[in-house]
């Protein structure tokens, strides 16, 4: 499956149709990773007609009042799409009270929480989140710190990828956004990506 994986930046070239088709042929699934319009998600969907599953990011005000049409949040949910499981996380790390924003005990709870879905699924292939692994991609300011308990979720579960936004970065090729730990694959997906699975 030819998976499309968006966050951060509404990319406006995905949108556009080229040859009386989406601007990337064979897209089976969308993956967003929070701080995006929920215009463009449901355009998105629209566009590539597949499904769209999304988490939240810290900036992500607009969600409750106006939803992506025919998208699926899977915030602390695992979803199997043609035998592909995958989970998500929404927000970032806590560090002026806004929405979306949880501390390290939060997102562990959340985690733990989930400990026996993830038993009786098997685990999960793909998760999906905003903010990064604590020391993969993060920096070191308040918000834009990783989470040390997704790097506890990849050494124990050891999904094939673990895919995120909330770190701006441009990359000249796509070697630069991906960290291998152990078998997982952490890739930020900041702008757009596309990968197969």
């Amino acid at each position: 499956m030819k998976i499309l994986s968006v966050a951060d930046t509404v990319v406006k070239k995905l949108l556009e149709p080229v040859g009386g088709g989406p601007a990337i042929a064979d897209i089976g699934l969308v993956l967003a990773c929070g701080d995006l319009p929920p215009e463009y998600l449901s355009a998105l969907k629209h566009r590539y007609d597949c499904q769209l599953l999304y988490v939240l990011g810290n900036h992500d005000l607009r969600y409750t009042e106006s939803p992506p049409v025919g998208c699926v949040h899977i915030h602390r949910q695992i979803v199997t799409i043609d035998n592909i499981r995958i989970t998500g996380f929404s927000g970032s790390r806590w560090y002026n009270g806004n929405i979306n924003q949880y501390t390290e005990k939060q997102m562990a709870r959340f985690i733990r929480k989930m400990r026996f879905s993830l038993w009786r699924s098997g685990g999960v292939d793909i998760v999906i989140t905003h903010a990064s692994p604590r020391f993969i991609h993060d920096a070191e300011d308040p918000c834009h710190r990783g989470f040390r308990i997704f790097q506890e979720f990849i050494n124990k579960y050891q999904p094939r990828y673990f895919i995120h936004g909330h770190i701006h970065a441009l990359f000249e090729n796509d070697s630069e956004r991906l960290t291998r730990v152990k078998s997982t694959s952490v890739l930020n997906s900041y702008g757009y990506h596309v990968l197969e699975i």
